[in-house]
């Protein structure tokens, strides 16, 4: 997916909204439990329900990873649906990879060739050759973590450099050697949306995948003021608050609204580019 086709997507749903599959087996309506693949189930379900709200759906590897071989075919079944059924739907493996460039390679090739994802999540703190793997695949993206919502981010993140520039800052600027607004992504979080004006001064026309709104308290209209550009420029993530709004039989019926609350309200906010 082309970024002109990810902007023309999200006006045509009115909506710049992710939402998180972070499927947790103990959080899944109990009926379920009785299906022989109950992640994959659940996922389906919610997808159903959302698809047309939403212009992403992004699984966290690990939430599948720790249920073992199931949890890797519940994971491909997950993908294999939505591309076959929503083919306009935007992809992101959270896996967070980074490692050496042969066992990047490897990575590259599992999340975007082999389980076609349409990008995925990487962290840059082993260095160019550590991602330029990943940019080898023709309209695939990677994601690059930049400025997390996690309480420890100020361990190193915000860490200065001097010059009145931190470790953050510092990802930017070199990345911006490795790939451009057409195959790169940042990850920035919503609680920390009043630094994205510093943040748009270096990548002011890259994609930024927001997580913490909602159920992390971040603040979507804070958001928008100072990280939307011309093309929209977001994908802000909903996880726990959209896919737990329920745990009865109702569960993708209330996640659907939980969903279309959010719709409605960047709808709204979108109204300037539409």
């Amino acid at each position: 997916m082309t970024r002109k086709e990810l902007f023309e997507n999200i006006k045509q749903k009115k909506s710049f909204l992710c939402i998180g599959l972070d499927t947790d087996i103990t959080k899944i309506p109990p009926h379920l439990l009785h299906t022989e693949y109950p992640i994959f189930e659940f996922n389906k379900h919610i997808i159903d329900a959302t698809h047309d709200l939403c212009v992403s759906y992004k699984p966290n590897i690990a939430f599948y990873e720790t249920e073992g071989v199931k949890g890797w075919i519940s994971l491909e079944k997950t993908i294999d649906y939505i591309n076959k059924n929503y083919p306009q739907i935007f992809t992101i493996a959270d896996a967070k990879r980074g490692d050496i460039g042969n066992t990047s390679k490897m990575y590259a090739k599992a999340f975007l060739e082999k389980m076609d994802f349409d990008s995925i999540t990487v962290a840059p703190y082993m260095g160019e050759d550590s991602i330029t793997p990943f940019f080898e695949y023709k309209n695939k993206w990677v994601i690059l973590l930049a400025l997390t919502s996690n309480k420890g981010a100020s361990d190193f993140q915000t860490l200065s450099l001097g010059d009145n520039k931190q470790v953050f800052q510092q990802i930017l600027e070199t990345s911006q050697k490795w790939g451009n607004p057409e195959n790169m992504m940042y990850v920035v979080g919503a609680t920390k949306a009043e630094m994205l004006t510093e943040i748009r001064k270096i990548v002011p026309d890259n994609f930024l995948l927001i997580p913490g709104v909602g159920a992390q308290g971040g603040s979507l209209q804070d958001v928008v003021k100072y990280g939307m550009n011309k093309e929209c420029g977001l994908l802000v993530n909903s996880s726990r608050g959209i896919i737990y709004a329920s745990n009865e039989k109702d569960f993708a019926e209330k996640a659907r609204m939980e969903a279309e609350k959010l719709q409605k309200e960047m709808e709204k906010l979108l109204t300037p580019l539409l």
